[in-house]
């Protein structure tokens, strides 16, 4: 791959470390979540430092081991009792806020684009739009639970809304990764998914969707759930 100013890496490490800080703290500072969520990181930084995911040839593809453990977990935590305990302990309030995260990490994604290791449609500049999800999260939060001005229907419908926006980023990401089921962007494929810190990206990405999905149960689930609160 490309070498890439250091600034980009560090800006991305920060990020990734910034998600799983905000997330930590929906969770009422949850330290065996912080744990898990550290392991992982460590575990995959280890993996894609290795070059492991830059071998793209193989089927099933080995980038489905970055992103399957997480799927299956969320699938586990929504289907059993205690997994739904876990959930709907979670603040809803510091889960809207969380989303803030997307803003930096779109800008690592665009200057990625500028050193060719990403196709644009996985930036700003093509059709991913995810970067609204970070500009309006502190929005929503400040306006939904600080002030009350957001009924629970508008929080529901911009969670609905930003939800379709991360899929549509991911399923760019997994078209354009250069393995045998690549699809878009052959002359410019997502390739710095494969390398350390950015294999990093889709460790995490399922984390947003689980928050995603957690604040639409509670919001369906629980007319209640608005009120004042703070991310300390």
């Amino acid at each position: 791959m490309t070498t890439l100013p250091s600034y980009i890496g560090i800006t991305f490490i920060v990020s990734c470390l910034l998600i799983i800080y905000l997330f930590y703290r929906a969770t009422a500072r949850s330290t065996i979540t912080l744990i898990i969520l550290l392991a992982w990181l460590a575990i995959q930084g280890a993996i894609g430092y290795s070059g492991f995911y830059t071998i793209t040839d193989t089927v099933p593809p080995r980038f489905i081991l970055i992103v399957l453990p997480p799927l299956i977990t969320i699938v586990i935590l929504f289907a059993t009792k205690a997994g739904l305990r876990y959930i709907d302990r979670l603040s809803l309030s510091a889960l809207t806020f969380f989303h803030v995260v997307r803003i930096p990490v779109e800008i690592v994604l665009y200057w990625l684009l500028l050193y060719k290791t990403v196709p644009p449609q996985m930036t700003f500049e093509g059709n991913n739009f995810d970067i609204f999800s970070g500009l309006t999260a502190p929005l929503v939060y400040y306006f939904g639970f600080n002030k009350e001005m957001m009924n629970r229907n508008i929080i529901l419908a911009w969670n609905i809304i930003c939800l379709g926006l991360l899929l549509n980023v991911v399923i760019t990401g997994i078209l354009s990764a250069p393995t045998p089921f690549q699809q878009i962007a052959m002359d410019q494929p997502n390739i710095a998914l494969l390398h350390f810190p950015f294999n990093w990206l889709p460790c995490l990405v399922p984390l947003v969707l689980f928050a995603h999905l957690v604040s639409i149960r509670q919001l369906i689930r629980n007319r209640s759930v608005i009120h004042p609160e703070t991310v300390n």
